[in-house]
């Protein structure tokens, strides 16, 4: 079982490495992942039991989508809200070192997980805090997620949160990974909504009917 585990770990980092520039320590952060996530997550459920085989397609390389759409500048401040165990934030975080990340999710035993992950291997540019969105007042440049609530809701309650300054290629604003059928929650904002389709970036067909939906605010 254990070398099962450790060739899908093995797959999981060599697909991250064909889409993106590693260092050595990113390569070993991507790989520490597996184990710490099967490790913490018999403790604390924050990945369906079923699913934790397919931790690098699933959620890892899913969250790097968002990295397919922009390359985020240094200095760039995210939010990631809902963020769970640590998704999209923690490999976020690990593919661009120079960003800041706050993590925020209202349950306590899953924001202990993503905290304990990134001191594990080290990420030095993550906050983790347990909080709702509406509590949260800080600014940044984008705020992310992953298929937490409804696009209209999501935009009402961190729009307070996107900073009008900015410095990256695309404006500030809301990128967020979405499954099914987007027509009815982006319809509001058809005219200036963006939406990439994942499977264009990763071939799997796990990937299909997915994508991110970035939303300038």
């Amino acid at each position: 079982m254990t070398e099962m585990i450790n060739s899908l770990d093995y797959a999981g980092v060599e697909c991250i490495k064909e889409h993106f520039s590693l260092t050595p320590l990113q390569v070993q952060q991507f790989t520490a992942l597996g184990e710490l996530y099967r490790d913490w997550n018999a403790k604390i459920n924050v990945i369906s039991r079923k699913d934790i085989d397919n931790l690098y397609p699933h959620h890892i390389i899913h969250s790097l989508a968002i990295a397919k759409v922009l390359h985020f500048q240094p200095g760039t401040t995210l939010l990631d809200v809902g963020t769970g165990g640590g998704f999209p934030g923690i490999p976020l975080a690990i593919l661009f070192p120079e960003c800041h990340f706050t993590l925020i999710d209202s349950i306590g035993k899953k924001i202990k997980v993503a905290s304990e992950i990134a001191k594990a291997i080290g990420l030095q540019n993550v906050t983790c805090i347990q909080e709702r969105a509406e509590q949260e007042q800080g600014k940044y440049d984008f705020v992310i997620s992953r298929a937490v609530m409804p696009l209209p809701d999501l935009v009402k309650l961190i729009r307070k949160n996107v900073s009008h300054s900015h410095k990256n290629a695309m404006p500030n604003g809301l990128m967020v990974l979405k499954g099914g059928n987007l027509e009815g929650e982006t319809h509001l904002y058809r005219k200036y909504v963006e939406i990439t389709d994942i499977s264009t970036m990763f071939k799997d067909d796990w990937y299909k009917e997915k994508a991110v939906v970035y939303l300038p605010l």
